[in-house]
């Protein structure tokens, strides 16, 4: 363990969260409580203090798996005596999982509470450090839906739902259940807007975006970078190895026995032959460097000025390990320029 670990400001709070965050979403599904504990402990041990969940994992997302992931969570806090060691994030789901507070969940102030006292309750902690809403009310782009994305909704509605939704955070806040607040699955109409109506009310400011960002996914620049960077509002990039395809393991159709993507049910929209030829691409160009490529690809995340935190998210204890050795590499001026040059000739894959 060799690994030195760095910091970044989370907004304007004056919190120093790891440049690399620890993502929960596969412990209570693809993995065991105890393989939880058993990152949970390594991560912290490498200098990681911030750790990303929410109330809806494990994933896949289900009546039997929600909330999992947060418990799991919740005892390792209580075995170990340590909540004060992590800066802790989790999310309020999004509306249209049918299961979630009997299929009436929008992201509003009687949910919003529901949520918050359910999830203080699995973690077994009295306060949230950052709590995010998991996607809009009026849909997101991720999740394979950028290409059919053209929202229709009424302004004003939309305005009076952010009020209300700032107005509960805040006291929530003030009750000292949650500390800060950030967005996820976010435009960047939405996040000047919940920027403008905190600043006009006097209501508490969104300190990060939680979007997804990798080389094979970069819907973030220009215009979310810009934000971004101008209001430090960084990002908290999920996804940054595209879900395990950069490592080269599903390329040509294959899925390795175990693999996420032979576990979890729902279409995997990032798959075909386009992405494939990108993923070879990158592939040969960490070779050429004497790289690992999914190393490469977490430094390339570390390394872009508008994030914050890149949330990992591994299967295996030797992944853990790569992924967080990571944090020792920067890549040389050459290798990004080459990264330009592929994503040029791959520029929209998903």
């Amino acid at each position: 363990m060799g690994t030195t670990m760095k910091y970044r400001k989370l907004g304007r709070t004056g919190l120093d969260i790891s440049v690399i965050g620890l993502g929960t979403m596969t412990w209570g599904f693809q993995n065991t409580p105890e393989e939880g504990f058993a990152q949970m402990d390594y991560a912290l041990e490498c200098g990681i203090n911030f750790f990303d969940t929410a109330e809806m994992y494990a994933i896949p997302p289900s009546s039997e798996t929600f909330g999992r992931t947060e418990t799991i969570i919740g005892n390792w806090f209580a075995s170990r005596l340590n909540r004060d060691k992590v800066i802790l994030a989790s999310k309020i789901t999004g509306p249209g999982l049918p299961w979630v507070r009997e299929g009436n969940n929008v992201i509003d102030k009687k949910n919003i509470v529901l949520a918050v006292e359910a999830s203080l309750k699995r973690l077994q902690t009295d306060y949230i450090d950052l709590y995010q809403l998991h996607w809009p009310n009026r849909g997101s782009y991720h999740f394979g839906q950028v290409w059919d994305f053209s929202p229709k909704f009424d302004v004003q509605m939309e305005e009076d739902n952010f009020l209300e939704v700032l107005q509960t955070l805040q006291v929530l806040i003030q009750a000292g259940k949650i500390r800060h607040i950030g967005l996820s699955n976010e435009t960047a109409w939405g996040v000047m807007k919940w920027l403008q109506l905190a600043q006009q009310n006097n209501l508490p400011r969104i300190v990060t975006i939680q979007n997804e960002y990798s080389l094979l996914c970069r819907h973030f620049e220009p215009d979310l970078s810009e934000i971004a960077i101008h209001e430090d509002c960084g990002l908290l990039a999920w996804s940054p190895l595209s879900r395990g395809l950069l490592s080269g393991k599903y390329l040509d159709g294959a899925r390795p026995e175990g693999a996420r993507l032979m576990i979890d049910p729902r279409i995997e929209h990032r798959a075909g032959s386009p992405v494939d030829a990108a993923v070879k691409r990158y592939i040969e160009l960490a070779q050429r460097y004497d790289l690992d490529a999914c190393q490469m690809a977490l430094a390339f995340v570390h390394g872009q000025a508008f994030v914050n935190s890149t949330l990992i998210g591994a299967t295996s204890m030797v992944q853990l390990k790569s992924n967080i050795d990571s944090i020792d590499l920067n890549l040389p001026a050459g290798l990004n320029q080459e990264i330009e040059k592929i994503r040029r000739e791959y520029p929209m894959l998903y």
